[in-house]
């Protein structure tokens, strides 16, 4: 496993997550928990994903949302529903190979994105880990990328 950086302009929760999630090892963030206005308290599951930088080469972390489909990690490109994609998902695009941390446990994972009836189907079950990734949808034209992060070795 390679060491990163947290990646620059994660907002102020996901920094907070990300060191929280980092200094214990994994052992305190994998599971994150959150109030929104309107909607119940809600614990989602989070994994720390570390991708090359297309432009720089470096190293950097991004704390994610993910589902499991038959013991594989999937992560949702949504950045909120922004017009563009997240850099991460670019980053993994210019070099599929990444770093994956679940909990305690880490692995490296080739990234790909689902397409056909394999996104449809990541993408129900992310609705689930996730219910406001369907409002991100609605706020954008490109459809939100389902990636798939495939152990290896």
């Amino acid at each position: 496993m390679t060491n990163g950086k947290l990646a620059p302009n994660l907002p102020q929760w996901m920094l907070d997550h990300a060191n929280r999630y980092l200094s214990s090892g994994g052992t305190d963030g994998h599971m994150y928990h959150m109030t929104q206005p309107g909607r119940p308290e809600m614990h989602v599951q989070s994994l720390l994903l570390t991708t090359t930088g297309r432009q720089s080469g470096e190293k950097y972390i991004f704390p994610l949302f993910y589902g499991q489909d038959g013991g594989i990690c999937f992560v949702i490109a949504s950045k909120g529903g922004a017009p563009q994609h997240p850099g991460w998902y670019r980053n993994i695009l210019a070099n599929a190979e990444v770093d994956v941390q679940v909990g305690t446990k880490k692995f490296r994972a080739s990234a790909r994105t689902a397409a056909g009836d394999e996104r449809t189907r990541l993408w129900a079950k992310g609705l689930i880990v996730w219910p406001p990734f369907a409002d991100y949808q609605l706020k954008t034209a490109r459809q939100i990328p389902v990636v798939v992060l495939d152990p290896i070795g």
